[in-house]
């Protein structure tokens, strides 16, 4: 587990104050109200330290002004850089709630036994996440719905799903 949750990515300044836009990698966007202190993974793979002065919302995006940074001169070398929490700062998690970071890799396993490949990535489509799992044979995409996620375990990461009946046939690509 990372120790460190992406919130965001800039994409680029905003005006000539030192504000940048956003592109919000979290949820639920409006968690940027409460975001106090994030960290800013440099060009050159080295961690910067920023508090959040102000937010406001424009379309999809998050116009963030860090305290201490008024120019735009002082923010164009952060454009297309990846912002950071640390767990501590995280937001509170629900019951059977995980953090993506945490659930890239699961070893996904059927309720029949059979090893179907770790976790990949996973898609937000809006209705429900979809779990993109990789095998050696096929690529799976597995609705994160309570009728085929049995069980979660963080300590094997393992993952126990039911294939709903034709998800498999589903998933086959034609060729």
């Amino acid at each position: 587990m990372s120790d460190l949750l992406q919130v965001g990515a800039i994409l680029d300044t905003h005006g000539l104050k030192g504000e940048v836009k956003v592109f919000p990698t979290t949820d639920d966007a409006t968690r940027y109200d409460y975001l106090k202190d994030v960290i800013l993974i440099d060009k050159d793979n080295h961690e910067v330290s920023l508090t959040v002065e102000a937010v406001r919302y424009f379309k999809n995006l998050v116009i963030v002004k860090f305290k201490g940074i008024g120019h735009i001169n002082d923010v164009e070398k952060y454009k297309k850089c990846n912002l950071y929490v640390t767990r501590e700062n995280a937001v509170a998690l629900e019951e059977n709630e995980y953090f993506v970071a945490d659930l890239i890799g699961l070893k996904v396993i059927s309720d029949e036994g059979e090893a179907l490949g770790v976790i990949a990535d996973v898609l937000n489509t809006g209705a429900n996440d979809v779990y993109v799992v990789r095998g050696q044979k096929e690529e799976l995409l597995i609705p994160a719905i309570k009728q085929c996620i049995l069980d979660v375990s963080m300590e094997d990461k393992t993952m126990k799903v039911h294939l709903l009946d034709g998800l498999r046939e589903l998933n086959q690509k034609d060729n």
